[in-house]
């Protein structure tokens, strides 16, 4: 005889098939879930790392910063310092030359004239004075134009000034400029 099945199979089929369809959907959403939070902690990971990064290379840029500043200011500081050392070098230097100026101009002055001021500003020296006459003063430029340590006296101006009834003295002012004779020998040749 023909076996007939009465049992429900068909249904039991579509049963176990949603079963395993329902199994397999939330095995997959489980895995999805997962790989979704696995993913943000990740991306959370590397933000934090790269804004540790981030953090390190401002704190490193503030603290080179604050170097180059301070190599600014110690560079500034040394400029400052080799002026002051060049400042001191000069006056050292023209110690002596001073000394030798002033001998000149003492050897300079004929008799009858005096000087009532001398003034020294960089190479030019203003002199002030009173002569007994004209020639006096004249006598007083040429020993000034032969003069090693001084050249190009120029006169700017003389004056007569009675002192008293009997008195009469040539005021003066003149210039004259101050060098080495050693420039003034170098200067020639050219």
């Amino acid at each position: 005889m023909a076996r007939i099945n009465l049992l429900p199979w068909r249904e039991q089929l579509r049963e176990e098939r949603k079963q395993r369809f329902l199994v397999t959907l939330a095995g997959v959403f489980i895995v999805a879930a997962g790989a979704v939070f696995l993913g943000d902690q990740y991306l959370n990971s590397a933000i934090e790392q790269q804004t540790a990064r981030n953090e390190f290379i401002r704190k490193e840029i503030a603290v080179l910063d604050a170097r180059i500043k301070e190599i600014s200011e110690l560079k500034t500081r040394r400029q400052q310092l080799l002026e002051r050392m060049k400042i001191i070098q000069d006056l050292q230097g023209n110690r002596p030359i001073i000394g030798r100026v002033f001998d000149q101009l003492v050897r300079t002055l004929p008799d009858g004239v005096h000087f009532t001021g001398v003034k020294m500003t960089a190479k030019n020296v203003a002199i002030v004075g009173a002569a007994e006459s004209n020639n006096r003063v004249s006598n007083l430029m040429r020993n000034l134009d032969a003069s090693e340590w001084l050249t190009a006296p120029n006169l700017t101006e003389v004056k007569s000034v009675t002192a008293g009834a009997v008195d009469q003295a040539n005021v003066f002012q003149l210039s004259v400029q101050q060098t080495q004779p050693a420039l003034a020998a170098e200067e020639a040749k050219q």
